[in-house]
């Protein structure tokens, strides 16, 4: 593994039963940097996500977070591995029978043994960072869609992890709230040292926040580069989901017989 590398991907191929979803996927995520996993809805970038996790192993291939192969640890091996990640779910995914103070406090409860008192005001000071602080009492039912993402964003940073997961970290949310949670994703990458790999079809976000994308399509990356060179990029995939447009090698009608045969098969009945 290279030295300047927090997490690398190296000729991994997964798949449930006969159905595969990645297909030999490389790729490296250099510390301290955020990186975007971009592509339609069904392309394998969760999976990714997952892999890198530990929730699943690869057929073939290896991933490494940290200098270890995360497919060959063992259960206390991985359990300690990810106490040093953090992951922001898609929705956020709080408690909802408790208050954001205490859904920030949470992982600080269950995987330390500092005092109450202490707990207490480093969940205050995690939301204070994302500017929620004044509603550290609130429940999850009172908070908005933008608020309840940066308490999950809170929380998701409450053990100072060394590697951030986002899956999908703006759905859902208004154009200031999405605004927000970009600002934040960086901030808190660059503040904390740490290194992020973001999983998105947002374009025009995460092209503002981060220094490297890989395209995925189908199981495979199609493409890669910083976001000016994916701007730029003359495949016709990259460029077609980058600007929106309707004509591309992404169809817009889903493939059916020649309109003029339907037309006429009904009419003869």
């Amino acid at each position: 593994m290279s030295k300047g590398n927090l997490v690398e991907v190296d000729n991994v191929t997964f798949g449930y039963e006969q159905k595969t979803v990645l297909r030999q996927i490389s790729l490296s995520v250099p510390k301290g940097h955020v990186v975007a996993i971009m592509g339609l809805s069904g392309c394998g970038k969760t999976t990714l996500l997952r892999l890198i996790g530990g929730s699943v192993k690869p057929k073939k291939g290896e991933v490494r977070v940290a200098g270890h192969v995360v497919n060959k640890l063992s259960a206390d091996e991985l359990y300690l591995l990810r106490r040093k990640m953090g992951v922001l779910f898609q929705f956020g995914a709080l408690f909802t029978d408790i208050s954001a103070l205490e859904n920030v406090a949470f992982q600080m409860r269950e995987h330390t043994e500092l005092p109450d008192a202490l707990i207490r005001d480093l969940a205050i000071m995690k939301l204070n960072a994302v500017g929620l602080r004044g509603a550290s009492h609130l429940m999850p039912s009172e908070l908005s869609g933008g608020m309840a993402r940066r308490v999950a964003l809170a929380r998701s940073i409450a053990l100072d992890p060394m590697l951030m997961l986002y899956d999908e970290p703006f759905a859902g949310l208004d154009p200031i709230a999405l605004g927000v949670i970009g600002r934040l994703i960086r901030h808190l990458n660059d503040t904390l040292g740490a290194t992020s790999i973001i999983v998105t079809h947002d374009v025009v976000e995460v092209l503002g926040i981060v220094d490297y994308v890989y395209f995925m399509s189908e199981g495979v990356i199609i493409a890669q580069g910083t976001p000016d060179e994916i701007r730029a990029s003359e495949d016709s995939f990259v460029h077609q989901f980058v600007y929106g447009e309707t004509h591309g090698p992404v169809a817009f009608h889903y493939p059916a017989t020649d309109l003029r045969e339907d037309i006429f098969a009904e009419a003869a009945t």
